[in-house]
């Protein structure tokens, strides 16, 4: 069995500022998406897109994921709660964050963008989903030098043992790491690949929501469900029931944008 390094959460400080590596993760998946943006303009991949544009555009998705995050987990994890402490929704800094519901808020910050530029939506899309995923490795990497959100029990030789979730050694899934890798790492590739070469609209997209909903919902097998909410109907966490509808919604938009073509 492994046991997790225990890093320090703070990388340094400078009097009351403390520059810690979670918010280090989220300036590194920033810089990708304007550098990797930048790129495909300069390939002419962007679909109307310049290169100043992808600066405006991170303005606009980091509000998107901020909001949409917060409001999603409010919505999706913890609705009782909230409704019964709304002030606390404010509290961003006290932790939780979801997925989905940053990609929601993402959809709606590039509408927005889009309708103020006479730029089309979908397309734009398919220009931004290859940006999205190194953003998620780094976030998913933020994850585990925290040591947060580890993964289920588990014996195999890799189990790693994280004192921050566990008192007495147990050997737990590095889930983060297989996030890291398959959300992360294996999703940027397969796209990067795909919108290499002109595809129809809606075909980047589709490949996104299809690949990532898949393989989120794979590493959900080993990552533990929130103690709050265990796991649900079928045997199935929350973030599997989130990912389900993505899969659908992914394969759908590919088998339109191929007959729209």
């Amino acid at each position: 069995m492994l046991t997790h390094p225990q890093f320090d959460p703070v990388i340094f400080s400078l009097g009351p500022v403390a520059v810690r590596w979670y918010g280090l993760m989220y300036v590194l998946a920033f810089v990708a998406f304007v550098v990797l943006g930048k790129l495909r303009a300069r390939r002419g991949l962007s679909h109307g897109v310049t290169e100043a544009g992808v600066d405006d555009m991170l303005l606009y998705g980091v509000l998107g994921v901020i909001l949409g995050g917060r409001l999603g987990y409010v919505l999706f994890y913890k609705p009782a709660y909230y409704a019964s402490h709304p002030l606390e929704i404010l509290q961003i800094w006290a932790g939780g964050m979801s997925f989905h519901g940053g990609f929601l808020g993402v959809l709606v910050a590039v509408w927005i963008f889009c309708a103020k530029r006479n730029l089309r939506w979908i397309t734009t899309m398919d220009f931004v989903a290859p940006l999205v995923p190194l953003g998620l490795a780094a976030g998913r990497l933020g994850n585990f030098i925290n040591g947060e959100l580890p993964g289920r029990a588990t014996d195999l030789a890799w189990g790693m043992w994280f004192p921050q979730v566990d008192r007495e050694p147990l050997a737990r899934h590095p889930s983060q790491l297989y996030q890291f890798a398959l959300e992360g790492l294996a999703l940027f590739a397969l796209l990067w690949w795909f919108s290499a070469k002109p595809r129809p609209a809606g075909a980047v997209s589709g490949a996104f929501l299809a690949g990532y909903g898949l393989f989120r919902f794979l590493a959900e097998f080993a990552r533990a469900p929130d103690d709050f909410l265990g796991l649900l109907a079928l045997g199935l966490s929350m973030g599997q029931w989130l990912s389900l509808p993505m899969i659908a919604a992914g394969a759908g938009l590919l088998a339109w944008a191929h007959r729209k073509r």
